[in-house]
């Protein structure tokens, strides 16, 4: 071995040994092959640095998205291409593109999805969350019943803060299925803790609901007081989708032959607003 080829392999590996030290472990995995195509093809020495850092922020993102969805608990993993727009005739698909893009995420924008059951409300709800976190943002994903159920037993063992600051944290919360089952004037008001907490903090949050913002007061225990402070800060910074077209469950039913009752609200029940509470309708994209 000659003496320059010497030096070229200390180099080699001393470079190596440094990217390592610094847990560029792709780079340096890669060193010796780009090292060689760069001389092949007469690289510059930026080209060679961009093409090393390239493949390690390729890797750590690859991680990170692995380590956001593991985290986010979502029961499905949902695409916006999957969605069958076709079957709602009636939905912006301009707006979902631009929900698509995450900028609700640094705007703290909400995102609020009502609707009967079975129309899309918790396959958009999961894949703009599936989205943010390849955009590298945690996400956490839970129904309005559990998160009532985990914050009691909480509250029960002294534990709140602790189980509370799970839920503020993640840059986006999606709370599916608000209004499906009744909760109790405790669990209504940690739920509103944790609106409160996000709307303080900034942090976006994806709702979807059956339930019309007249209606809201059913769902905080018939306190219309609280429905109503809770329905100030989510709308304060938000976009709401009301979808209302046909269920894709009872669609399939039907195509399949069998006799069924459809369960959406009528539009008088849709429009149906108490005193005191705000409706429903699609708020500006900011």
């Amino acid at each position: 071995m000659t003496a320059k080829k010497s030096t070229e392999v200390l180099h080699s590996e001393q470079a190596a040994h440094g990217l390592a030290s610094l847990g560029l472990s792709v780079a340096a995995e890669h060193l010796d092959t780009l090292c060689q195509q760069a001389a092949a093809g007469d690289w510059s020495y930026t080209r060679l640095v961009a093409e090393l850092l390239s493949g390690e922020v390729s890797a750590r993102h690859k991680r990170a998205v692995e380590i956001n969805l593991k985290f986010s608990k979502f029961p499905l993993l949902k695409n916006l291409d999957d969605f069958d727009f076709a079957a709602q005739p009636g939905l912006d698909r301009r707006l979902i593109d631009e929900l698509a893009t995450g900028r609700y995420l640094s705007e703290g924008r909400n995102l609020i999805f009502l609707g009967p059951p079975g129309v899309g409300k918790t396959h958009l709800a999961l894949a703009l969350g599936h989205l943010a976190c390849t955009m590298g943002h945690r996400a956490y994903f839970t129904n309005a019943m559990e998160l009532a159920r985990r914050l009691s037993s909480a509250l029960a063992e002294n534990r709140l803060h602790r189980e509370m600051m799970k839920l503020v944290h993640p840059k986006v919360l999606i709370l599916d299925e608000v209004g499906y089952l009744s909760l109790d004037a405790t669990q209504a008001s940690l739920l509103f803790q944790v609106l409160c907490h996000r709307y303080d903090r900034n942090q976006s949050l994806i709702l979807t609901s059956n339930k019309s913002f007249g209606e809201w007061g059913e769902i905080f225990a018939g306190d219309a007081v609280m429905a109503s402070a809770a329905l100030d800060r989510l709308l304060h910074r938000s976009t709401v989708v009301n979808i209302r077209g046909e269920s894709y469950r009872l669609k399939e039913k039907r195509q399949a032959g069998m006799t069924v009752m459809d369960p959406s609200p009528s539009k008088a029940e849709l429009s149906a607003s108490k005193p005191g509470l705000p409706k429903e309708g699609k708020m500006p994209v900011n």
